[in-house]
């Protein structure tokens, strides 16, 4: 299956485990790309076979049409990923990612009857928890500042004209459809779903973190961490002993 990669422009595969018997697709966040899950996908490896997703607008796809709908989004993801849906799949989606998540892992179970081992929902408040929020309207100083407010960004990108001005026209549209996305009323999977969040996240409260419970008809879980909307990146240690344990014993349930 690895000459897959080869082509999809979507799909990243940095530690390709042909062996392995479950399979994680993470899934990044505004402005984010693929090698944000570098470090879990060795993490992971070769226990697991991880594919990252990089959206079109960044990077490699710079000159891609960039997405501006989380259902085209979506319908998009789903579509690549049936030619890997050979193994037993979970997701991991951070911030705008987690939302991606559930609306792709509504797809896939709607129109292929293929229910996901689990759902990771990271750094992000449950789809039916609305704030009206219009970083996408900005000027550009004005998204620089919500970047800076999620710590999520480089310093060093930050202070570098030239990337900026390639990136940011990736990170308004991606905030053009997670701004503008509203869930469907009662939307919700068969997958369980894993929340995990900061205990300081500007965008996302405990109680908020805790709606995806209403968004699951199986089993739900959540951890919260020392930490604001990245909070991931200074807790990736204890996140990988979550993903793989979930991914252990969802996987040895089928079996």
């Amino acid at each position: 299956m690895g000459e897959l990669q080869d082509v999809s422009r979507w799909i990243r595969r940095f530690h390709p485990a042909e062996e392995s018997g479950v399979r994680l697709v993470c899934l990044p966040h505004a402005g984010g790309s693929a090698p944000f899950y570098f470090p879990m996908s060795r993490a992971l490896a070769p226990a697991v076979d991880v594919l990252s997703l990089q959206y079109p607008g960044r990077q490699d796809r710079r000159t891609d049409r960039a997405i501006e709908n989380i259902g085209e989004y979506a319908d998009a993801i789903a579509t690549e990923l049936k030619p890997w849906l050979d193994r037993p799949t979970a997701l991991f989606g951070h911030s705008m990612g987690a939302i991606l998540a559930f609306e792709v892992t509504r797809r896939l179970e709607r129109d292929l009857d293929f229910v996901p081992l689990v759902v990771f929902a990271s750094g992000r408040r449950a789809p039916s928890r609305h704030r009206d929020e219009n970083v996408h309207r900005r000027d550009d100083d004005g998204i620089v500042k919500e970047m800076r407010l999620l710590s999520g960004t480089d310093s060093e990108i930050l202070g570098n004209e030239e990337i900026l001005r390639m990136v940011l026209p990736a990170i308004r549209s991606d905030y053009t459809a997670i701004e503008n996305y509203r869930v469907e009323p009662g939307a919700s999977v068969r997958a369980p779903i894993t929340v995990l969040t900061g205990d300081s996240d500007p965008r996302t409260s405990l109680d908020e973190a805790q709606a995806w419970r209403e968004h699951t008809s199986g089993a739900f879980d959540i951890h919260a961490f020392p930490g604001g909307h990245f909070f991931l990146a200074n807790h990736q240690q204890q996140i990988v002993k979550i993903v793989s344990a979930a991914l252990t014993s969802r996987g040895a349930a089928l079996s």
